[in-house]
């Protein structure tokens, strides 16, 4: 029965006490990967602990619109795990971890017929069999969707599992940081905000699962969800896991140009997939000059650059973008296929896309960079400390595939739950310092007692102009050293954070702290950016244009001595049977 929530007493702002919750397995975030991480541990005995820091439900996996990519073999007979394999290391441009791909590749196919016995709701084929629809640089029809609303049916289908198997969750919470054990360095817990009330939780557990997005929001211009501030990464990496590739980011080739209030909006790869075409200013079908094979639905780093190309050469349209255009199909098949679509430029742009053009550009979208994770487990290089989804490293390579973003959730959400839970069934509790909680407890309240002045907002947006500016679709050294220049100015503006208020919904005091992850996830951004003297994938620098042999290596970002650090180590090589399945582009 529903019942309203109680009034709180109000936290002083130097409340320095803490509530502790004590579980097996603590999952930090609440998308499709921790949703299916929890259901995996929850099922294989752990006791399971579920904290976001929205609410329930509002996830950023929600705006994964076009499918969810597994090879089927639906409406193409053709395809098979292994061709998948191939397209996922081609379009990375060989920088995956082959056997985290050959994990993907099979297991995509098992994860998306459980979501469907789970109760997802999928598009069908005449025959009864879930949908497959074309994306960019898929040999085969690929993608299971749900019209343009399939992230949203995968949350709430994994949604209603937690649910109907009672595993707690707390919603509204921030964690600020990771504590490992002192003696055994392995994962031990996590300190956090419950931001409803203020109030300072200690969560201490025998394995921790980060599920907590990318940082799409260390840019200007991004299709990302308003959390996506990289904390999951910032706090991996200062609790001594390795980072891995941070300067794959990817622009997804369609975002909306206007309102300004949504500029940067993600439109859908489905709308492509679907028999959208692209046109510049003067009525070309660009894409003819860049991949006349594929065309619209080539891999996403090709045509976000050729639309940043046209652009650039004075053929973009009025707002800066270029013409989007679905519809030749007709408003009966647009709404029944991309509702999503429709009812977005209608609400915000007053726009009927069944009879008008949109105007797109280029958007911040993923992540491929993130924390190293083993491809069996999903362990990072710290023990007891597991990532999933879009915080971990090493699927994507340098440029990720429409739709693998939700086969990867599940199937590697699945294997961290699996992972930790079987790590934790015959051992006690670690430890956590009592001298570490005291330091982040100050760490965290320093906002209130700060004699600066600094506006978390005001930082927040100079990080995201300076991205936008110096680590864009094309860079050079020039750009990125004076990034990096600029990211130090606001890193001695952000000694001076100001919090505001009181505790509970205090978004200047939360803001403030996510301020410095930002900083830390743009400084190996732009660093690794700075290492690799090439252009491959998301990555193209116009003072290096060619992609180098001798750069087929990943670039792994650690913590020595207090100080960023990098690292190069070549690419595993594939087993001759996995490489013989490997089919070049043209």
């Amino acid at each position: 029965m529903w019942a309203p929530r109680k009034e709180v007493d109000r936290v002083d702002v130097n409340d320095r006490s803490y509530d502790e919750r004590v579980t097996d397995v603590l999952i930090i975030g609440a998308g499709g990967a921790g949703l299916r991480a929890a259901i995996e541990s929850h099922d294989r005995g752990a006791k399971t602990l579920v904290v976001c820091k929205s609410l329930l439900g509002k996830a950023h996996t929600v705006m994964a619109e076009g499918g969810i990519a597994a090879a089927l073999g639906n409406v193409d007979p053709a395809d098979s795990w292994e061709v998948h394999f191939s397209d996922t290391i081609v379009e990375g441009q060989h920088l995956s971890n082959w056997r985290m791909v050959e994990i993907f590749a099979k297991e995509a196919i098992e994860r998306v017929y459980e979501l469907e016995k789970y109760g997802a709701v999928f598009d069908r084929t005449p025959a009864g069999k879930i949908s497959q629809r074309p994306f960019g640089a898929h040999t085969y029809r690929r993608l299971c969707n749900i019209g343009d609303r399939t992230g949203l049916e995968l949350i709430r289908t994994l949604q209603d599992q937690l649910i109907a198997r009672s595993v707690p969750f707390m919603d509204e919470v921030m964690i600020t940081c990771l504590f490992r054990d002192p003696k055994t360095g392995r994962a031990a817990g996590a300190m956090g905000i419950d931001v409803k009330t203020g109030k300072l939780l200690l969560f201490r557990a025998k394995a921790v699962i980060l599920a907590t997005g990318g940082s799409g929001r260390v840019y200007q211009v991004t299709s990302n969800s308003y959390e996506s501030t990289g904390d999951g990464i910032g706090m991996a990496y200062r609790a001594g896991a390795e980072l891995m590739d941070m300067e794959m980011i990817q622009f997804h080739p369609t975002g909306m140009i206007y309102p300004p209030g949504v500029r940067g909006m993600l439109v859908t790869e489905a709308v492509r997939g679907e028999g959208g075409i692209l046109t510049n200013s003067v009525g070309e079908r660009f894409m003819s000059r860049y991949d006349p094979k594929r065309m619209e639905l080539s891999a996403r780093d090709v045509v976000a650059r050729s639309i940043y190309t046209e652009i650039m050469a004075g053929r973009g349209s009025k707002g800066g973008g270029v013409y989007l255009d679905i519809t030749q199909r007709g408003a009966e098949y647009i709404k029944r296929k991309l509702p999503s679509m429709y009812d977005q430029f209608m609400a915000f742009a007053d726009i009927d896309i069944t009879k008008d053009k949109m105007e797109v550009a280029p958007t911040v979208h993923y992540q491929m960079g993130g924390v190293r994770v083993n491809p069996e487990t999903a362990e990072s290089s710290v023990a007891g400390l597991y990532a999933a989804g879009e915080v971990a490293s090493g699927l994507h390579g340098a440029n990720r595939l429409g739709g693998n973003s939700l086969s990867d959730i599940l199937v590697f959400g699945k294997r961290a739950g699996e992972s930790a839970a079987k790590s934790v069934a015959a051992m006690d509790l670690p430890s956590v310092d009592g001298e570490s909680i005291e330091k982040e407890i100050s760490r965290v309240l320093s906002p209130f007692s700060t004699t600066g002045n600094a506006n978390p907002f005001h930082i927040k947006e100079e990080i995201a102009s300076n991205m936008w500016k110096h680590v864009g679709i094309v860079r050079n050294a020039a750009d990125l050293e004076a990034g990096l220049i600029e990211l130090e100015k606001l890193r001695d503006e952000a000694k001076g954070l100001k919090a505001v208020g009181e505790r509970a919904y205090n978004q200047s005091w939360t803001d403030s702290l996510q301020v410095l992850d930002m900083l830390l996830v743009c400084e190996a951004i732009i660093g690794s950016a700075l290492e690799r003297k090439e252009s491959r994938g998301a990555h193209t620098r116009s003072d290096f244009p060619s992609k180098d042999p001798k750069w087929l290596v990943n670039i792994v970002t650690s913590q020595i001595d207090g100080k960023m650090v990098r690292r190069t180590e070549p690419v595993p090589t594939p087993p001759e049977a996995l490489l013989s399945l490997i089919k070049e582009d043209d």
